[in-house]
């Protein structure tokens, strides 16, 4: 079986040498750069399994090389490692589009956990469902993250966004709780609450529904979780 690859994008020597030591110890084969640029070219020129991705780069900083990353079309998961811990650098990071934030110091276990839990739904995420599903009058490309809204614009899902989709569309019309979401799409971040489950579901009932506030598509079963109406497809 293929090792997964990842690239540590830290300018900091003496973490970058620590994280890859203990990557190629578990098992990873690993890549290392120092400035944000070299990151940049890394991800693109090598097919990366996950990217660790220090915020604070010479350069280019680590936000500004994931939205690159994703304005090229690059889906490959992305864990910023910071010394920020500030809220408005974590919403940043997820805006820029990236999976998981994890800020220094950290412990070598919670690092090792969350790459695998960032590893496992990647892979369920690729599961074999491909192409374009229909959601009213909209859609979504289960294979690049592209969605067109109920009015024709065309976008991109965030990867929580697409996570809570894709679950709801492979149970096939079953109830979703709200504690299964959670472990699946978010693995093993700390910060998710079940309310922030459904402030992503309100994202996508804004992208999908054409009276958000009366959902016809992404259903509310209260006190258990969610159901995707399977007529919507």
């Amino acid at each position: 079986m293929k090792k997964p690859f990842l690239l540590v994008a830290e300018d900091e020597a003496s973490i970058q040498r620590l994280v890859c030591e203990n990557l190629e110890a578990e098992g990873y084969r690993t890549a290392a750069v120092d400035h944000g640029e070299a990151a940049l070219r890394a991800a693109q020129d090598v097919d990366m399994d996950l990217i660790l991705l220090d915020v604070m780069l010479p350069g280019m900083d680590g936000f500004e090389v994931c939205r690159r990353l994703r304005k090229l079309g690059n889906r490959t998961p992305i864990l910023f490692l910071t010394a920020r811990d500030l809220p408005r650098d974590r919403v940043e990071g997820l805006q820029a589009g990236g999976d998981d934030y994890l800020v220094k110091p950290f412990h070598l276990d919670e690092l090792l956990a969350r790459i695998a839990a960032l590893l496992r739904r990647v892979g369920w995420e690729q599961q074999p469902i491909t192409g374009q599903i229909a959601l009213g009058e909209g859609w979504v490309d289960l294979q690049t993250r592209d969605y067109c809204d109920h009015q024709g614009n065309t976008e991109i899902l965030s990867p929580k966004e697409f996570g809570i989709l894709k679950l709801l569309w492979d149970a096939n019309g079953r109830i979703v709780s709200r504690g299964e979401i959670l472990r699946k799409v978010w693995g093993n971040e700390a910060d998710p609450t079940p309310r922030t489950i459904d402030n992503f579901v309100v994202r996508l009932r804004r992208h999908f529904e054409k009276n958000p506030a009366e959902p016809r598509i992404f259903l509310t079963i209260r006190g258990v979780g969610y159901r995707l109406e399977l007529n919507s497809r």
